[in-house]
């Protein structure tokens, strides 16, 4: 395997790398209705970066919808029917990889445009055709329509799946799709899909709406037939910015994903998310309100996990809240991001149709310098689990501006609970409750919380219930009372238990972790708690 290259993030007025006449005539050669053209695959980054530059220069030009009111107008089921044929897999039988496309309709009324590329590094488009696609129920009869209504025109497609063996020999199963805006999912071994990643977001949680950029164009390197990773390009455009795409996927133990990207700004971006991660949370353990549902815990995520420069790590357990709720974490060239589904018992869901414990973890590595910036968790009130309310992602602390280009690089990796290189005691379980005493005739207000919050791992498991361990709380506001820390039984870990009283109902932003002899043993428990949570 070729190794990636490593790309600096560099922050200048829109400029791509000299580009000799041949690749900007490669450029405009390799995009025309014949794309009877061959381009180095050395170069076609560069190509496609020329074209996003390209683009930015220029007054933003909408995509189009598919004009057929049987697609348009289909139904979740109907759509839902509509299968692709195994047999007319790409690729098939022809190596480790296979690729299976996505039908438009339903939510995806922007066809995008695939195409393939062979070791030869010539370039072929992807045409749609009803006959790679099972046309079953009540969606039967569209096979005809559809076939006549786009006589002559070629109606793209809404995205596409890779398929590879990564749980066995006998079956290739999926493990990435790109489907709708610039959203992509990824498994690892054993996994099923929930969290997405995006391309870049833009504008999230702003007063003024958000931005969804879209991938509009696709570039795959047929891989050869012993060949495990295999190379995709896309060209991202959206009214604020445009860029270009480069994800080297390589699935073995997990699965990881290189990203290569280099974006130019069309105007001024009020906020710019770099490797975004959207997922769900509807209700878990620490859950203050009532949720009429036979699950204990209902998300694909329950928590955000960040690393800083110094390898100082930062757990926030993810909630429901019930008002928007957007919490910062500054760095400087942060080590990484992710969030995390760390509680993989199915006991502790009870769900044997979403599998919501075997969902995956996503951490977000940041190659080279990435600067000052933040991590943002936006949290979003839901009630219901078909929403994906959770968001991450990183904020350089520099403006983008109309003009402005940016190329960075990053890795990211799936993962189960935790990662091999997290090493200090983790937080396991938040619990809340009330913190009045049983029978107390005088209880205190429902405002005020009882918090329970374990802490394991190899190492701590193994201390002796005779030893000191401190609890470090820190409080923005409030006031904190009753800190005990006591082992708990069978080697589960440490539980360190407390009460917290907000101060004029006022959100208390908590940060605690565990310390022995006042060396810091286990990574950083962050929490919010908003008072009016509690009616």
């Amino acid at each position: 395997m070729k190794a990636p290259i490593h790309l600096i993030s560099t922050w200048k007025k829109a400029s791509v790398p000299l580009l000799s006449l041949f690749l900007v005539f490669s450029a405009q050669q390799a995009f025309s209705a014949t794309l009877d053209v061959a381009i180095p695959q050395d170069s076609l980054f560069d190509v496609i970066s020329a074209r996003a530059q390209k683009l930015a220069s220029e007054e933003y030009i909408a995509p189009k919808n598919i004009e057929l009111d049987a697609l348009n107008n289909i139904e979740y089921q109907d759509y839902r029917s509509i299968r692709f044929k195994q047999d007319k897999s790409m690729w098939k039988d022809e190596g480790l990889y296979e690729l299976q496309l996505f039908h438009p309709g339903f939510l995806y009324k922007t066809p995008v445009t695939i195409n393939t590329v062979d070791s030869d590094s010539k370039l072929s488009r992807l045409p749609f055709s009803t006959d790679f696609y099972q046309y079953d129920g009540t969606a039967a009869p569209l096979k005809d329509e559809i076939a006549k209504s786009i006589a002559n025109k070629q109606l793209g497609h809404a995205g596409f799946r890779l398929h590879y063996p990564i749980n066995t020999t006998e079956y290739k199963d999926e493990v990435m799709v790109f489907q709708g805006a610039s959203y992509f999912r990824v498994v690892g071994p054993n996994q099923v899909y929930g969290l997405s990643a995006r391309g870049l977001a833009i504008d999230t949680a702003e007063a003024s709406g958000e931005e969804f950029p879209v991938f509009k164009e696709f570039w795959l390197v047929k891989p050869q037939p012993e060949q495990t990773n295999i190379i995709i390009f896309a060209l991202l455009d959206s009214p604020s910015v445009a860029g270009a795409y480069k994800f080297s996927i390589d699935p073995t133990t997990n699965t990881s994903v290189k990203v290569d990207m280099q974006i130019f700004a069309r105007k001024d971006v009020k906020k710019l998310g770099v490797a975004p991660l959207t997922s769900m949370f509807y209700h878990g353990e620490n859950s203050t309100k009532f949720f009429d549902d036979y699950r204990p815990e209902v998300h694909d995520s329950d928590g955000l996990l960040t690393q800083s420069q110094d390898n100082n790590w930062i757990w926030r357990p993810l909630n429901n809240p019930s008002q928007l709720s957007v919490t910062s974490f500054s760095y400087e060239n942060p080590k990484g991001f992710g969030l995390a589904q760390r509680d993989r018992e199915f006991n502790n869901y009870f769900d044997i149709e979403a599998h919501y414990h075997n969902r995956p973890s996503l951490w977000i590595e940041p190659e080279g310098d990435w600067g000052n910036g933040r991590v943002e968790l936006v949290e979003i009130p839901t009630d219901t689990e078909t929403n994906d309310n959770i968001v991450s992602y990183w904020v350089p602390e520099k403006p983008f501006k109309a003009g402005d280009s940016l190329k960075l690089s990053y890795k990211m990796t799936t993962f189960n609970a935790y990662l091999t290189q997290h090493d200090k005691a983790r937080a396991v379980r938040t619990r809340i409750g009330s913190a009045a005493l049983p029978g107390e005739d005088n209880p205190p207000p429902k405002s005020h919380r009882q918090f329970t919050v374990d802490f394991a791992g190899p190492d701590i498991n193994k201390l002796s219930e005779k030893l000191n361990l401190n609890a470090d709380i820190q409080l923005t506001t409030g006031e904190v009372r009753d800190v005990t820390v006591q082992k708990l039984p069978d080697s589960l870990g440490w539980r360190v238990a407390f009460k917290i009283a907000p101060q004029n109902g006022k959100p208390v932003d908590m940060r605690l972790s565990l310390k022995l002899h006042d060396k810091e043993i286990s990574e950083v428990w962050s929490y919010v708690w908003y008072p009016n949570d509690i009616k």
